[in-house]
């Protein structure tokens, strides 16, 4: 992980949830063992903290605990934190599907954009104005309900992103199928990565690998790892 935890006292958002900063400090020791072991750069590694149904004070802590790349899934939800927190160094990442009649708003205050999975979203999510950070999100299942393109559609998928105006593609996002072996399923992601790369060679970055998973992701070639619970903690009852 890219931040390291410094000592902290006397911090009023960080003194309201007990235990962040000893979890925050377990996932970054396990993602530093688990780079270790695959031979590669912890600099390689950017750790996206979910903060899904958390109030935004607890996201004022962990940016007291040096972490700046927050993961939100609900559009509603995110937008309202990223407007609270304007003020903070933060990157927001929206992890979760958009919906085509959102898609303008998420952009508005996303970073990037995580879940790109169908040719309409690509259209809506046009703009002549400005650029956005996106993944193409790969479906692993054969359930369309779990979002994502299929490996079959990728190509032409990756295709639209490129000739469309205001996305700057980073590269695949994946989740691994409920009861598979993770790392068999991210190094499917991996090699189809390897494919995309033929079209867009700068498009070398991987979303994929979350709590009980990401040594497995970083294993196969993670950029980018999705962590919630293993820092957050238990998340509050959905709203």
């Amino acid at each position: 992980m890219q931040h390291v935890i410094a000592a902290h006292q006397n911090e009023p958002a960080l003194s309201s949830f007990p235990g962040l900063a000893e979890r925050l400090a377990a996932v970054q020791g396990g993602v530093a063992d688990a780079v270790q072991l695959a031979g590669r750069s912890a600099d390689e590694i950017t750790t996206i903290v979910v903060t899904k149904f958390h109030p935004a004070s607890l996201i004022e802590a962990l940016a007291e605990l040096g972490v700046h790349d927050i993961g939100e899934n609900r559009h509603q939800e995110a937008q309202a934190k990223a407007q609270e927190l304007a003020a903070l160094d933060l990157r927001w990442h929206f992890i979760g599907q958009v919906q085509g009649k959102k898609a303008r708003q998420v952009r508005a205050y996303a970073d990037v954009i995580h879940a790109v999975d169908r040719e309409s979203l690509v259209a809506a999510l046009a703009s002549d104005e400005s650029v956005i950070d996106a993944f193409v999100q790969v479906n692993l299942t054969d359930d369309p309900a779990r979002g994502g393109v299929s490996p079959d559609g990728l190509i032409p998928l990756v295709e639209r992103v490129l000739e469309t105006p205001g996305l700057r593609l980073l590269g695949l996002m994946a989740v691994a199928p409920l009861g598979a072996a993770p790392r068999a399923a991210f190094a499917q992601v991996r090699e189809l990565g390897e494919r995309v790369q033929q079209l867009a060679p700068d498009a070398t970055r991987l979303s994929m690998g979350m709590s009980a998973d990401y040594a497995d992701a970083v294993a196969e070639g993670a950029t980018h790892l999705r962590i919630g619970s293993a820092i957050t903690g238990n998340r509050p009852r959905e709203r």
